[in-house]
């Protein structure tokens, strides 16, 4: 019989998005250590704390320790570390950060995990077994996704989190320059066996469920195949997609048969010049106002990832993005700074043109602060002006005007625009529109010490 052995397994985020997302009406959790741990021997007893809505508990007994951080969350998981390993406990880090930089969060954890980590994670638990535990773990292959177990639902708590969480597949074809997904997963493409995700949904708890994919669409034949096997358990889903399956007709309509009602949307921007310059010309602004006609003559809300801070944005982008997407109906948004991640193009071509103003991790949240030198603007005009367009975007005259354009899954609709509006009452600053305040001589934000 085997020894018995505990890990705790963290999701880890940092203060910016443990506030803006506990005040989210509707949340659904990462997916990470919910799969990570169906990959777990059975001698391991696995526990998940998810900082969104649990504190860690430093005194509970376990063996080892494993967490996983984006980069606005490194810092935080670096102190969540070092306050393991002073009790004598070790720590292993992964996720997207450790990918990114691999030598720095070894400075912080007893063994760091690059990439995918399903397939590196019961090697890793047998080490630490054996006493033999390697400080660094990558795996050579990708994993194909042929044999994936259902998720440790069980392990998610909350009393407002949806547990629906899963993929259908991994990964995007395309490179723009700000992404980390290329990184992630090598623009490999990879499918799950539509007959496993069947069989999953018959056991998944809820009715509601989120693909986390990264791109849903990316193989129409596939998702079209999907979607009709998935139309008799009549969920609700979400997922992400690329705009060009508005204009595939039969994918739509199956995606709404299926129970589809939102698909998040990266346009990021309202200027083709930037679109352009990040590597992302597939998106076409002017085809914007058909997509959604599109999207809601099916049914289908769009929510549309919107980036403010590419090279080509001056003062007037933000008044003319919120007009514009008033305009054609848009259902609702989600708004940030341009977060140049480390290791990306975008982030090596600021750093060569001398514009990364910090590399303080925690401030790459694309929500409180700016961490480069904008083209067009000072940083202090860049944040304010972010923080203008999302109040006004989901100001209650502009919620009620799209909400009667759009007349897309009102009911539910309506509960996210307003809860977007009643969290960006108890976030930050107001903003301001620099188009109206005249330019800022002088920059707020400068350059840190390295």
């Amino acid at each position: 019989m085997k020894k018995k052995y505990k890990v705790e397994l963290i999701t880890a985020e940092s203060e910016a998005s443990r506030f803006i997302r506990y005040r989210r009406l509707i949340r659904f959790p990462q997916l990470t250590m919910p799969l990570l741990a169906a990959y777990t021997p059975p001698h391991w007893e696995v526990t998940h704390t998810d900082e969104i809505v649990q504190k860690v508990d430093f005194n509970k007994k376990v063996d080892l320790v494993g967490i996983t951080a984006n980069t606005a969350a490194a810092p935080h998981a670096y102190w969540i570390a070092a306050e393991y390993r002073k009790r004598g406990i070790k720590v292993v880090i992964g996720g997207p950060h450790a990918t990114l930089m691999p030598d720095e969060v070894q400075d912080h954890a007893d063994s760091v995990v690059v990439g995918e980590g399903e397939l590196v994670w019961p090697k890793l638990l047998a080490d630490f077994e054996n006493g033999c535990l390697q400080s660094i773990y990558k795996s050579c292959e990708i994993p194909d996704l042929q044999n994936m177990p259902h998720p440790r639902w069980d392990l998610i708590k909350g009393r407002t989190y949806g547990k629906g969480v899963t993929i259908a597949t991994r990964g995007c074809p395309f490179a723009c320059e700000y992404c980390t997904i290329p990184q992630m997963y090598q623009r490999k493409m990879r499918y799950r066996p539509i007959a496993d995700i069947v069989e999953e949904l018959k056991y998944m708890p809820g009715r509601a469920l989120i693909f986390w994919d990264d791109n849903i669409g990316a193989n129409k034949i596939y998702a079209k195949e999907l979607f009709k096997a998935i139309i008799p358990y009549k969920r609700w889903w979400t997922s992400q997609a690329t705009s060009e399956v508005a204009f595939d007709d039969e994918f739509m309509e199956l995606a709404a048969k299926s129970g589809c009602k939102a698909l998040f949307l990266g346009w990021e921007t309202i200027s083709q010049n930037s679109l352009n310059s990040a590597n992302k010309a597939h998106n076409q602004v002017e085809k914007y106002k058909e997509i959604i006609e599109r999207f809601h003559y099916y049914g289908i809300a769009i929510q549309a990832g919107t980036v403010f801070g590419f090279d080509h944005d001056d003062r007037s982008i933000f008044r003319s993005t919120v007009e514009f997407y008033r305009e054609i109906g848009l259902d609702s948004a989600t708004i940030s700074v341009l977060i140049p991640f480390p290791n990306t193009p975008l982030f090596r071509r600021l750093e060569a043109e001398g514009r990364i103003l910090t590399k303080d991790w925690s401030k790459y949240n694309g929500k409180k602060d700016v961490v480069f030198q904008p083209a067009l603007m000072s940083p202090e005009e860049l944040l304010m002006g972010t923080e203008w367009a999302a109040r006004q975007f989901y100001s209650i005259p502009s919620i009620i005007e799209r909400m009667w354009k759009s007349k897309t899954g009102l009911w539910w609709n309506i509960i996210r625009n307003v809860g977007y509006h009643l969290a960006l009452r108890n976030f930050g600053n107001i903003g301001f529109n620099p188009e109206e305040q005249g330019a800022i001589s002088t920059p707020s934000f400068t350059k840190e010490a390295r």
